[in-house]
């Protein structure tokens, strides 16, 4: 088909003109430049982290369903090991942290007989607001091919010893640091068995009332050599869900006619990770997955979102199957087996880095704002509102293309809790708002509507039956 051009006349030019001012704002970084998150990101030691996996990998198996009595083998050695570090970080750091053991007794089909599950998690409460909750998860449990053989060696280094090593780094690392939220470091047991210790945190985290912002679980974060040949040591995957698990059939009919369908809580902390890794780490980015997990498979941040908490899952870029879920053993040259030689200890560096600035940033920062609304229905502006948060200096409105996957302008609204954008259409745009500290720390963007608020109501537990 021919193009035929048409002359554009003085009135639209002049029109685009006025409105260009409302997008000649620069793509910026979730935050401000903060020298206390670079020191923290030097913090991280590689040689530590080898130290822990091969601790945890010590222990021959960490199997949910092993010994538990034992101090050298089996998951129960592991765990007391787990909680002994945290006491140790927290003896260091004069008494900062608090360490629990939440538990539930559970049985299903992959734990034939009752069995304790138990978490190991320190907490460092906020100094100004201490139920806003940040969380950190890897899971202390491993296991071979069969899911139910709980006595075979299963070294467990990268799934997810990785994760656990980079949850205590956090801990060491953070832990010398005063946040105004709460951090919580959680290793989980019970992963490979269902997803058992994610429910027992969560469940724990809503009788203590905690108002989670954010759960960065870690599991499988230490393998840069894929099992396709491809080696990536500069990316790690962060997966995030894209409508809510807690989302009701009301909110559902509102979001897929007003859009939301990638702006869960969950997703805007990817893209805020992706900021940070952005503007802190060199040589070292975030690709967002669209997904709540990899395809078919499923991890402990899946219990968080169920609980209405926002959860991203963080895993490796490239990963090699024939060192998860296998026996030892070599076949036909290859060495199948999750053993510490898998395990790229500079790019779990790396990783651990990304997570510890994230937890710092997010602890640092307001609450995300809440009661986000935008108007502007046959009107060519777009107004934005929302509630306004404790601690908050000022707030960002922030907008970007229905088809863009990072926020792209934003305008600064001082301590507004309204702002109205002239000649921004409301049609053509997603907008949001963030939360500023007055030492430059930024929430997350909230988009507005239940589709993008961060707090959710988990839904009514269903009613007994006689």
């Amino acid at each position: 088909m021919r193009r035929v051009s048409r002359p554009v006349s003085l009135a639209v030019l002049a029109a685009a003109l006025l409105a260009a001012p409302a997008l000649a704002a620069e793509p910026v970084s979730p935050v401000s430049e903060q020298a206390e998150l670079r020191d923290i990101a030097a913090q991280v030691r590689a040689e530590r982290l080898k130290a822990d996996i091969e601790k945890m990998v010590s222990f021959g198996t960490r199997h949910t369903l092993s010994d538990t009595k034992s101090d050298k083998r089996g998951i129960g050695a592991a765990r007391r090991w787990v909680q002994k570090e945290f006491g140790a970080i927290s003896a260091d750091c004069g008494g900062c942290l608090e360490v629990v053991t939440p538990s539930q007794v559970f049985t299903n089909n992959r734990v034939p007989n009752p069995t304790e599950v138990m978490d190991i998690v320190a907490i460092q409460r906020g100094t100004t607001d201490p139920e806003r909750v940040i969380v950190i998860t890897g899971h202390l449990d491993s296991r071979v091919t069969d899911v139910m053989d709980f006595k075979s060696d299963a070294p467990g280094a990268n799934d997810d010893a990785s994760g656990v090593a980079a949850v205590i780094e956090t801990a060491r690392i953070l832990s010398k640091h005063k946040f105004p939220a709460t951090i919580v470091y959680a290793a989980l047991s019970g992963e490979e068995q269902g997803l058992l210790g994610g429910k027992v945190l969560a469940d724990y985290a809503k009788a203590q009332g905690w108002q989670v912002e954010a759960n960065l679980n870690n599991d499988i974060v230490g393998n840069s050599h894929g099992q396709s040949g491809v080696t990536d040591n500069t990316h790690v995957r962060v997966f995030s869900e894209g409508t809510k698990a807690v989302e009701t059939p009301e909110q559902a009919a509102k979001r897929r006619y007003n859009g939301g369908e990638v702006d869960s809580p969950s997703r805007n902390i990817a893209r805020y990770m992706d900021g940070l890794a952005d503007q802190y780490l060199t040589n070292f980015d975030v690709v967002m997955v669209y997904r709540t997990d990899r395809f078919g498979r499923g991890g402990d941040q899946t219990e968080f979102l169920k609980a209405g908490f926002p959860a991203v899952r963080v895993t490796e870029a490239q990963e090699n199957y024939t060192r998860q879920h296998q026996n030892l053993r070599t076949e036909n040259g290859v060495a199948y087996g999750d053993t510490v030689d898998g395990v790229d200890f500079p790019y779990l560096a790396q990783v651990t880095r990304l997570n510890a600035i994230t937890m710092a940033s997010l602890a640092k920062a307001p609450t995300p704002p809440s009661q986000v609304k935008i108007e502007g229905a046959v009107t060519p502006d777009t107004k934005i509102s929302w509630a306004a948060v404790p601690g908050a200096a000022g707030y960002k409105v922030w907008w970007r293309g229905t088809t863009e996957p990072q926020w792209r302008y934003s305008r600064e609204a001082g301590t507004a809790t309204t702002v109205t954008l002239p000649g921004v259409n409301i049609d053509d745009w997603f907008f949001g708002v963030s939360a500023v500290s007055a030492d430059g720390y930024e929430s997350p963007v909230v988009f507005p509507g239940d589709a993008g608020a961060f707090v959710s109501a988990a839904p009514a537990a269903a009613p007994a039956k006689p």
